[in-house]
């Protein structure tokens, strides 16, 4: 799937970045991996960490700069799109710029894909992206419209296709909880805003296999939905901080109680696999034959975190804890 083809990587500096870079170069036999992000402290980094291997292009540069995607992109086979700004905090104070990055750029990607006649553009979405409560999820929602919709620009002459992986919240990524947890369980007091709270959770490199499978299956114009289990905020941070005290403080603005990945409207030209779900464009141009053997979802289903029928317990939360924390402390050393 990867084997021998050019792969442009925006955002390709984070957390998502790297750790496909590291499983691409491992698994797979791409000939040319374009790292392509705005921070050069990162892809210093980056190069190091990975010995400068002859496959990798380090490309300063931002999805806002429509010029320099074209040098980016051309001659790439495959686009994977996972530049971002992410940080819900950040993003509902500077919406502007949240909506040059995550909306503006995904436009520019879309436009040189079809004109550099790119293979196949995967972009990485979010839970936040349905039913959004907050400005992040809102572009992320106009993003996924955008690649979907974007299909009906490529025309007879082109081959681009692109489509979306929707995923849950990532084990050990920039910005997620487990950082603060971290640093809160040293005071003996760990803060959670509801005691109800859950979320879906699946690791990194779960997320890296499942955009990897992505690519190779998609049609263009699919969101994939994978079956990943959930987890009660209250559990994770007994498996963090054991012992310490909890201080309830209450929703923030923007934030869910419980989240959700397919919504009742989805899942009427949804289809249900064996351990993904895909969500079917509602446009003239796809092919209902595209998918085949799938199973119709019910009346009424929603995939939400709360009555999700996975479930991890406090040990399996542990492990995966343990697992980060091995992880970054092999990379200071």
């Amino acid at each position: 799937m990867l084997n021998g083809k050019t792969v442009l990587l925006t955002g390709g500096t984070g957390s998502f970045g790297q750790k496909f870079t590291e499983i691409a170069l491992k698994k797979y036999k791409p000939k040319i991996i374009r790292i392509f992000s705005r921070d050069e402290l990162k892809q210093w980094e980056m190069r190091r960490e990975f010995n400068d291997d002859s496959r990798l292009r380090f490309l300063l540069g931002d999805v806002r700069d429509k010029d320099r995607l074209e040098r980016a992109i051309d001659g790439a086979d495959i686009a994977v799109h996972a530049a971002a700004l992410k940080q819900v905090p950040l993003c509902e104070y500077n919406p502007f710029e949240a909506v040059k990055t995550n909306i503006l750029g995904t436009q520019n990607l879309i436009k040189v894909a079809i004109d550099y006649n790119v293979e196949k553009v995967l972009a990485i979405s979010s839970d936040k992206a349905v039913n959004p409560v907050n400005l992040y999820g809102a572009t992320k929602l106009c993003m996924e419209k955008l690649i979907t919709a974007g299909n009906s620009y490529v025309g007879e002459k082109r081959k681009t296709r692109m489509s979306c992986a929707r995923y849950g919240n990532v084990v050990g990524s920039r910005g997620s909880i487990i950082p603060l947890f971290k640093k809160q369980r040293s005071t003996g007091t760990i803060t959670i805003t509801d005691s109800r709270m859950t979320r879906f959770w699946t690791t990194l490199e779960r997320g890296i296999e499942f955009v990897m499978k992505s690519i190779e299956k998609m049609h263009g114009g699919e969101i994939f939905v994978p079956k990943i289990p959930s987890m009660k905020i209250t559990d994770l941070s007994k498996a963090i901080a054991p012992g310490c005290k909890v201080k309830f403080i209450g929703i923030r603005p923007g934030e869910k109680m419980h989240e959700c990945l397919i919504t009742e409207d989805e899942a009427r030209h949804a289809l249900e696999y064996d351990d993904f779900f895909i969500i079917e464009p509602e446009h003239p141009w796809w092919g209902t034959e595209n998918w085949k053997n799938g199973k119709s979802l019910p009346e009424g289903f929603r995939y939400t975190s709360e009555k999700n029928d996975k479930w991890l317990t406090e040990a399996e939360l542990q492990k995966m804890v343990e697992s980060v924390e091995s992880r970054e402390m092999a990379e200071k050393l």
